[in-house]
């Protein structure tokens, strides 16, 4: 896919990137852009929807919300940066917010409160390595990576110096408590079995 034409400063913002068409998804990393496009495959699909509707049954009633992609989430150090100063803006799988406040009808601006990114071959480095340090960077509490081929889950949860510790590993036959939420706990068997994933 072509790249956006770059500025003489060869940094993009959140403007610029509301300004590209819808045709193609794109996401921006401090300032570099990455395309998203083609879309992901009927395996991802079916696994985001069959975990986000778990997250969405049991925060039903409560204050925190389930978004699912495409839906812009904007970082930034400064809450009060303009659209023509934030320079990453990220589409993860799922996210949870929590704060209301972070929330507008275009995108969330800050932290989501947990983010789930499901492995595909076109994003597996950036999802584990420059996204790993991003929500950390950031302050994402709960950072979920999900391998639908191997039906593993890695749970990375922020510790007391704002880092990840090395992440819970759950299997497609495990149970996984999400206290972040309350009492919320997930049984992955469920998940994949109404995904229906099979192996590769």
């Amino acid at each position: 896919m072509a790249l956006p034409k770059l500025k003489e400063e060869d940094r993009f913002t959140y403007a610029d990137y509301l300004m590209w068409s819808d045709d193609q998804r794109w996401e921006l990393i401090d300032g570099d852009a990455f395309c998203m496009s083609p879309g992901p495959n009927r395996r991802h699909q079916e696994l985001l929807l069959a975990l986000a509707r778990r997250f969405a049954d049991y925060l039903d009633d409560k204050r925190c919300t389930v978004l699912v992609a495409p839906f812009d989430v904007c970082l930034s150090s400064n809450a009060k940066e303009s659209d023509e100063e934030i320079g990453t803006v990220i589409q993860p799988d799922i996210i949870i917010v929590c704060d209301p406040g972070k929330l507008d009808d275009r995108a969330c601006k800050g932290a989501p409160d947990l983010i789930v990114e499901i492995l595909s071959p076109g994003t597996l480095k950036r999802d584990i390595t420059t996204k790993y340090e991003l929500y950390q960077r950031n302050g994402v509490k709960e950072y979920w990576i999900m391998y639908p081929n191997d039906r593993t889950l890695l749970v990375y949860r922020l510790s007391g110096d704002n880092r990840y510790g090395a992440p819970e590993v759950f299997g497609e036959a495990d149970i996984v408590p999400v206290p972040l939420l309350g009492d919320l706990s997930i049984d992955m068997a469920t998940v994949y079995k109404s995904a229906v994933v099979r192996s590769a």
